[in-house]
Formats: structure tokens, sequence, C-alpha cells
């Protein structure tokens, strides 16, 4: 073409970045999907335009009793009134500092446990498992230390509720791993004893566990020997999730290649060591989605206690719907509570992409 020559005029280049790249490329790649998205734009504005405004442009969040809920909407006064039953149940109002320093520091450990480039995370680690669980019992049961003594009936609430998915996490995973071993192990008899826990704990239901340990655990100990309720609960979920777990990292260790096992034999590794310093830090990064997913239902699962007299979360706004005063609120009770327990379990499994992200050493695309 002659350098003299005007080129011919174009149209302007399509935009693949950006927002309205992203858009074209999602939503309205075609005619087909630019009709799906249409509708389903539409069907999106039907259900939460009166979702909105009912839960907050119309709803009622401040008063002292249900005369102040006069709009039609949300009557979030229910909630604001007993929030504080809703997070400790029924501790006495003067020693609630208790639990508030007992989750502040565990909130503060696991901070400086996942935060990177802190230092003394394995002694803070160890203290964390080991001793702080006698430390939080010291403050929230009292009786030491010129503590008044809170019995365990009167826990309850979201504290009750994050108690024992704390401690059924805390324990289950280490408990499941040594199971998970085991069932692996060449030895008959512990493969055996490993198998035969798994599968009878994973072939009955939690309700059942619970009940049991409520209900038909004390028959069969002798009486001197009395077991707290909270206590048999914890322990029944406890052996409960140690099967789940159990089959969760049977799955990530069977996912390592078997040269992997033979080259720590052939540097002279111990079962121990190699199962320590080369099988399972690889078997974790691969066993963390099947180790949350098993957290998350864990930390749902909670809220069957209340049939053994238990007052958790779920619990205790059913109780607060009993009371004559508030009846016909049982939407926003259950609203609240499912809010409550999707935001915990929201962050636990965004909190498992990040590890997942982090310790990804695999081959990158370029």
């Amino acid at each position: 073409m002659h350098k003299d020559t005007l080129i011919p005029a174009r149209d302007a280049p399509v935009a693949s970045s950006g927002l309205l790249g992203w858009l074209r490329a999602n939503l309205f790649s075609g005619p087909v999907n630019t009709l799906v998205t249409l509708v389903g734009a539409y069907a999106l504005y039907l259900l939460l335009v009166p979702l909105l405004d009912w839960a907050l442009v119309n709803a009622d969040w401040l008063g002292d009793d249900r005369s102040a809920c006069v709009s039609g909407g949300a009557c979030w006064v229910f909630v604001t009134n007993r929030l504080q039953q809703f997070t400790y149940g029924f501790y006495p109002g003067d020693e609630l500092w208790r639990i508030n320093l007992t989750f502040a520091l565990f909130v503060a450990q696991l901070l400086w446990l996942a935060l990177p480039k802190l230092p003394g995370k394995m002694w803070l680690a160890a203290f964390t498992v080991l001793l702080f669980p006698f430390v939080a019992y010291a403050l929230l049961y009292g009786g030491w230390f010129g503590l008044t003594l809170v019995p365990t009936h009167q826990w309850g609430g979201l504290t009750l509720t994050l108690i024992l998915a704390v401690v059924g996490i805390t324990a289950a995973l280490p408990i499941g791993t040594l199971l998970a071993l085991g069932r692996r192990s060449h030895m008959p008899i512990v493969r055996s004893l490993s198998v035969v826990f798994i599968e009878f704990w994973r072939g009955v239901p939690l309700i059942t566990v619970l009940f049991m340990s409520s209900v038909m655990l004390p028959l069969f100990v002798p009486q001197e020997l009395t077991l707290d309720k909270l206590l048999r609960a914890m322990i029944g979920i406890i052996f409960f999730q140690s099967a789940y777990i159990a089959e969760v990292v049977r799955g990530g260790l069977q996912a390592i290649p078997k040269g992997q096992y033979e080259a720590a034999e052939a540097l002279g590794l111990g079962y121990w060591k190699m199962m320590g310093l080369i099988v399972l830090p690889q078997a974790m990064k691969l066993m963390i989605p099947g180790i949350v997913n098993t957290f998350i239902a864990l930390f749902k699962d909670t809220s069957l206690v209340l049939i053994i007299g238990l007052f958790d979360l779920l619990a205790i706004v059913q109780a607060g719907l009993s009371d004559p005063n508030w009846l016909g609120y049982s939407t926003e009770g259950y609203v609240f509570a499912g809010l409550v327990f999707w935001v915990f379990c929201f962050g636990m499994s965004k909190y498992s992409q990040y590890l997942e992200h982090k310790l990804y050493t695999g081959h990158k695309k370029r």
C-alpha cells in the first residue's frame, strides 16, 4: 500500500477487560445468555425488592416492646431486646466480662497464629491447644480465685454454640488423624479397632448419640461418678466428628504417591517422622476442603443439643418466641439465627480458600 493512501476507518475494538468486558464475556456473550441474564435479573428484582423492603426499609429496630413494631416490616426490636440473652444465654449479667475475656483471648491467639511472620507460633499453638482450655474453663465455670461459680446449665446462646464447635473442632482433628493412621496401619489389632470405631460412629445419627450420652450413659456409670450434661454432649460430638475427620484424612493419605513413602524410608526415617515430616504436611493441603466442610457441618450440628436440654443459639431463640409478649415474630428470630450461622460458616469457608491458595505448590498456569 502506498504511503500516501489512507487506511480505511475501522470499528472501535470490543472491550475485553474491566467491568464492561466482564459483563460482555460472562452475561451478554450471546442471544441466549443475554436472555437468561435479563430473565434472571427480573426474577431477582421480584424477590429482592419485597425482601429488602420488609427487612430494611420498613423495619423497626428500636423499642422496648412489641408496641414499637408499627411499620408493617420486620420487627428487629425482638432481636435487639433479647440480644444479650441470644449471645450469653442465662449467664449472670454481672459476670459477662468473663465470657468476653475468654473469647477475646482466644481470638487474639488465633490472629497471632494466622498472621504471617509473627514469632513464637509453635509455643503459642502448644499453649492454645494444651493449656488454654483449662484457662477458659476456669474463667467460665468459676469456683477458683474468687470467681463466682456458674454451672453449665446457665451457659447458653451463641456462647454455648461456639464452645461446642471450638472444642469439637479442636479435639476431633487430632483424634480423627490418629484413627486414619490406625485404619491404614499394618498391625491387625490397631487397624480393626480403628475400623470398628469409625464405622460405628459413622453409622448412627448425631441426634441418637446426643440422646444416648445424655440419657443412657449415666445408667452405665457408677453413681459416685457424675458427668456434666455439657461434658457428655461434648464427648459425643467429638467421637462422632472424629469418625468423619478420619475418613477425610484417610482420603488425603491415599492421594500421596507411594514414592513419597519409599523416599522417606530410604532416608532412614521412622514411621512417625515419616508421617509428621513428609506425608501429613502434603496430605493436609489436599484435605483442607474436606476438613473445613466437616467443621462447617459440626458447627451447624451443634443446634441439635437442644433435644437434651442445652440452650444453644437456636434453642434460646425458640425459647424467646414462646414468650407471650413476642408471639408472632418467629420469622425475625429464625432469620437472625440463620444469619449468625451463615456468617461463621462463610468465614470458615473463605479462610479455607485462603489457606488453599497460600499452601498451593503445584504448577500454576502462566
